[in-house]
């Protein structure tokens, strides 16, 4: 079988995965060694506090054709940074983006992700038939109907992206806060293989299930106009009741005879929520529109970075 004439890279998660490790580094190795000419393995390590680094340190002694590389970041970042950091780092045409080492699709299947973009596609994920759960499928389900990119995102296992991917989301944003949400806005062209789950996903710990909640409600009001949608509905309301309040204090004034003030200050009260929501409005678009055009700047730190073979 001949090989393909590129450089690849791929770049993987690693956070706490000391039982599964070794045996996905011996698949992913062995599939890139076979199908390419020129590839490396960059294994990103989210300050693991389990023996992670040391499985990769005893797979590369073990001996192994492709290049190795471990970045070993200086505190928790998370899987958006530490992917940054890992992309940052790669050389290849198409880089390939693990994002977990929990392995439940067919090896196979990473090579023909790699075929569907000769087909003319940029970018192309695989992604499982089903999601991890209510919640990942609940913020899907948000993030699609409230954003504007043509291009649907989903969970995903595994993704390529050619070099021009890169280097266009690179030049949209300093800092890449959620990756799926600058690929689907990029303009390229996507494509998606879908494949059955076997699995039921890898566990994650209590800090991890933290960040991502973190990460999907910074993703909604970055990406989506989930915050504007809500701030419209809400203000609306409260208008409608001002009115109503102002409606109701004038049928008062003029068929019963209140309190004297009373009047006057639920007119005030009307006018002043009216008001209130309705610059409130106008400010919460104006903070859209800013943080559309500038994302905040974001940085990783590494501790090191270990060139293996």
């Amino acid at each position: 079988m001949s090989k393909e004439k590129i450089f690849v890279s791929a770049v993987v998660y690693v956070r706490n995965d000391e039982s599964r490790i070794s045996g996905f580094l011996s698949m992913l190795a062995g599939v890139l060694e076979e199908r390419f000419e020129h590839s490396e393995i960059i294994c990103v390590n989210d300050f693991s506090s389990d023996g992670s680094l040391e499985k990769i340190k005893e797979f590369v002694k073990a001996g192994t054709a492709v290049s190795m590389t471990v970045v070993n970041m200086s505190y928790f970042h998370g899987l958006e940074l530490s992917m940054n950091a890992g992309v940052d780092l790669s050389i290849g045409d198409f880089v390939y983006e693990f994002d977990s080492v929990e392995m439940d699709y067919e090896p196979s299947q990473v090579v023909d992700l790699y075929y569907k973009t000769q087909e003319g596609f940029d970018i192309v994920s695989l992604s499982p038939d089903k999601g991890n759960g209510l919640f990942s499928r609940a913020f899907y389900r948000l993030f699609n109907d409230f954003s504007s990119y043509p291009q649907k995102i989903s969970t995903e296992s595994v993704r390529i992206l050619s070099r021009r991917t890169i280097n266009r989301v690179s030049s949209m944003s300093k800092t890449i806060p959620y990756r799926k949400a600058l690929y689907a806005s990029s303009g390229l062209r996507t494509a998606s293989i879908v494949y059955k789950r076997t699995g039921k996903g890898r566990k994650v710990d209590r800090g991890e299930r933290r960040y991502r909640r973190k990460l999907a409600i910074n993703s909604l009001i970055l990406f989506t106009n989930v915050g504007y949608s809500f701030s419209i509905s809400m203000t609306l309301l409260m208008m409608c009741i001002a009115v109503s309040m102002l409606t109701y204090s004038i049928v008062v004034y003029l068929t019963q005879t209140p309190v004297e003030g009373w009047t006057t200050t639920i007119l005030f009260l009307s006018f002043a929520f009216f008001g209130l929501f309705g610059v409130l409005t106008v400010i919460i678009k104006y903070l859209q529109i800013i943080v559309d055009l500038i994302f905040k700047r974001k940085t990783y730190n590494f501790e090191s970075i270990e060139k293996l073979t």
